[in-house]
């Protein structure tokens, strides 16, 4: 077994440095917001995974199974030596990716990123144990910082799982999709995984489910201000919004002021007043169709070469190649 590597360009200084950025933009604008990847400390990544085995959920139970139908084939047509994936969390899913390709007999090596250094630590050791034909090689960074230290030495698959594109408004997936085919050689392959416009009636409740688990996921961006920049909002009283958004084609979060108030963030020093039923959007989650994305990715430099779906065609996985 070759022992597992992990290299760090994200310093808990830095990360912090970038929600108090984050911060003083958003809650200063008009209207006021905050980036969706401060849900996730150790309380946000728990209430994610217990999202994740929701009914109403139907995401990453339907990618999971679209990946295991065809995990194979994937391996088949793309046979990259290199492994990178961006937001790798636990890697649970990727496994299915790592079974195929590694029984396909063309993958060494296998970089999943991610911000957390205990979480991706945790993974790269159970990884390296359950594959130790494979080298591991954990990167900590913000994904969008990623790019320019991607290994080289082998063609290389890109795997941006799990709908998180949809994170991005058009102008960042443009630029970030552009990004990825510009760190690319011409026939590597970046694999895609998209949430696909379906019946809102289907759609809104996976942001909003019976339980409330959405709900205190949406709030707890709240808890990691107070507890990292020293702020003191009172998260019961921010109501959950899930909306969908048919010109946009995208889910918005937001929490939704039930009274009027006065928030103090400590750290930035700042006051931000908020007037009842004023919202605060937390995340878009856009839906795509199989054209548009396809138009998307053929901006950036891709040529799609593959798509496969569910049964449903509530999401797609794509397999695109760099010109």
């Amino acid at each position: 077994m070759t022992a597992p590597t992990l290299e760090i360009h994200l310093s808990e200084e830095q990360m912090t440095e970038a929600l108090r950025t984050d911060a003083r933009v958003g809650l200063t604008a008009s209207p006021k917001w905050l980036p969706p990847k401060w849900f996730y400390d150790a309380r946000g990544s728990e209430l994610f995974e217990q999202i994740t085995e929701l009914p109403e959920y139907y995401p990453t139970r339907t990618e999971r199974e679209l990946l295991r139908a065809s995990a194979a084939e994937i391996a088949a047509v793309s046979a990259p030596q290199i492994l990178v994936e961006l937001g790798s969390g636990s890697s649970d899913k990727t496994r299915l990716l790592l079974d195929a390709m590694t029984a396909h007999g063309t993958l060494e090596q296998y970089v999943p990123q991610d911000v957390s250094p205990a979480a991706l630590g945790s993974a790269i050791e159970a990884l390296s144990r359950d594959y130790p034909e494979l080298q591991v090689h954990g990167v900590v960074s913000d994904f969008t910082d990623t790019l320019h230290n991607l290994p080289t030495g082998g063609r290389r698959m890109i795997a941006f799982l799990g709908g998180t594109l949809g994170n991005l408004v058009p102008a960042e997936r443009a630029e970030f999709l552009a990004s990825i085919a510009a760190v690319l050689e011409t026939g590597e392959q970046l694999l895609v995984g998209v949430g696909l416009v379906i019946d809102p009636a289907i759609l809104v409740p996976a942001y909003d489910d019976a339980a409330g688990v959405t709900a205190e996921f949406n709030r707890n961006v709240l808890h990691v201000l107070n507890n990292r920049l020293s702020a003191n909002f009172e998260p019961d009283r921010f109501s959950h919004v899930a909306y969908w958004d048919a010109d946009n084609e995208w889910i918005e979060m937001r929490l939704e002021a039930t009274a009027d108030m006065t928030v103090h963030v400590g750290d930035l020093g700042l006051t931000v007043a908020f007037g009842t039923g004023e919202q605060l959007r937390t995340e878009i989650s856009a839906k795509f169709t199989l054209d548009g994305i396809g138009r998307e990715l053929a901006a950036a430099g891709f040529d799609v070469e593959q798509t496969w779906t569910d049964a449903d065609e509530r999401f797609a996985l794509i397999c695109a190649g760099r010109r």
